[in-house]
């Protein structure tokens, strides 16, 4: 049975495969065998495609660790013809890519493709980057980048513009669950984990498949034929507790503190703290997160709840006097109570439209009616003339216009009614209906 297993994924003699890495020997033979990524390698997957039609265009491979992007480049290159070479971008420069460009020339003289493939590519800066423009116009590779970073921030334009860009998934449970029935099959007997440890092991994967087979192997070496199974207990001690795939610096921080802000405008509370936690247990600079807070208090709520900027600044000042663990508690309260607060843009909507108008209408002066005059010249000139002191008018309020004159009367901030802004458009309304019974009195 293991060895019709071996035999059908391609492998090699027991003694080979004796010295070869469960995740390389179980590397797939085929894009048929290729798991997690049908919506590329399945029957109607643009990869297959390009199998069928004896083209293959420079590609760029974006997707998590542990996806495939490797593999797929080499089963690619084999499936075309093409001469696979390998560089890695971490540790080539542009020596060792003219030095790869040079070798393909003389192939193509002898007619002979290559498939050059460059694994983590967005390590290269724009030189290097460049260098490959005049080799993949002209035909003399074809380029497959692998990055694990969003290609339209790391890459530039011009590479873009002459590769088509493919995103690969991380591997969902029924992808990861089919690995192990892999590598069970390869090693002859079922994998040494209960059911609940079996589980465990593919959360513990978090979508990479390489990392999965690495565990998995790790468990076979550790465990004897006859000792116990392990419990998900056991496979953490094992894993080491891998900390979730995050870069604070690249996508998995934009990404998460993205799903963050939009849970907490979308008033899901719960949501909320898992996107909080997961920031949190990937190592997040907790003083960021609450930045990041204080922001949506004015943006996503703003005076339908003034409390919620106070409970955003408090949890900061907070934090910066408790530290970890104990002040991210009050991070977590503040993300809760923005969350189930009242929600409104109102404000948001009226400063950009403010802005725009500021922008759009020049140096134009303030109506010299609320300008001082602390000289003669300009009492002459007009200064302060006609200015109703607010406080000494009925009910406290002139109803005049101090817009400049030239723009008129503008309205920015339209409240909805919800939460405080209710009260904010009872008073709006009511101004404005003074204003205008104060406009008639003075015959404007």
């Amino acid at each position: 049975m293991a060895d019709e297993a071996r035999e059908r994924l391609g492998g090699t003699s027991a003694a080979d495969d004796a010295r070869r890495p469960l995740a390389d020997a179980l590397r797939p033979k085929s894009l048929e065998e290729v798991v997690g990524q049908e919506h590329l390698t399945g029957p109607e997957g643009v990869l297959t495609k390009f199998v069928k039609g004896g083209r293959l265009p420079s590609l760029i491979l974006w997707g998590p660790p542990g996806t495939g992007k490797t593999t797929i480049a080499r089963l690619l290159a084999q499936a075309s013809g093409g001469h696979f070479e390998q560089l890695s971008a971490i540790f080539s420069g542009v020596a060792d890519l003219k030095k790869a460009f040079e070798r393909a020339r003389k192939r193509r003289a002898a007619g002979e493709h290559t498939v050059l493939f460059v694994d983590e590519i967005h390590r290269f800066n724009r030189a290097q980057q460049d260098a490959f423009l005049p080799v993949v116009e002209d035909g003399t590779i074809t380029l497959i980048g692998a990055t694990t970073e969003n290609p339209s921030f790391e890459l530039n334009a011009a590479l873009l513009s002459r590769c088509q860009v493919l995103t690969l998934k991380p591997l969902d449970a029924a992808a990861l669950e089919e690995l192990l029935r892999r590598a069970e099959a390869h090693m002859g007997r079922p994998l040494p984990v209960t059911e609940e440890g079996r589980v465990a092991l593919i959360a513990l994967a978090d979508g990479d498949g390489r990392y999965l087979l690495n565990l998995a192997e790790d468990i076979y070496t550790a465990v004897p034929e006859d000792a116990e199974k392990l419990g998900p207990d056991e496979v953490a001690t094992i894993a080491q507790r891998r900390a979730p795939i995050y870069d604070k610096a690249r996508d998995g921080h934009y990404n998460l503190i993205s799903a963050l802000h939009k849970s907490v405008r979308g008033s899901d509370a719960d949501a909320a703290l898992y996107w909080l936690a997961r920031m949190l247990a990937a190592g997040e600079d907790p003083l960021y997160i609450a930045r990041r807070v204080i922001r949506m208090a004015s943006e996503d709520i703003g005076l339908a709840d003034p409390q919620a900027l106070q409970q955003a600044l408090a949890a900061r000042d907070a934090y910066e006097q408790l530290g970890s663990p104990e002040g991210e508690l009050a991070i977590a309260q503040a993300v809760v109570y923005l969350a189930t607060a009242p929600k409104s843009n109102a404000l948001y909507a009226a400063y950009k439209k403010a802005m725009k108008t500021a922008r759009e209408s020049g140096s134009l002066m303030p109506p010299k009616i609320i300008l001082n005059a602390p000289t003669r010249f300009m009492k002459k000139e007009g200064y302060g003339e006609g200015y109703l002191y607010d406080h000494d008018q009925p009910d406290a309020f002139s109803g005049q216009d101090y817009f400049p004159n030239e723009l008129g009367r503008q309205t920015f901030y339209q409240p909805p009614e919800r939460g405080f802004e209710r009260e904010i458009n009872k008073r709006l309304r009511y101004w404005a209906k003074l204003r205008g019974q104060r406009k008639k009195e003075r015959g404007e």
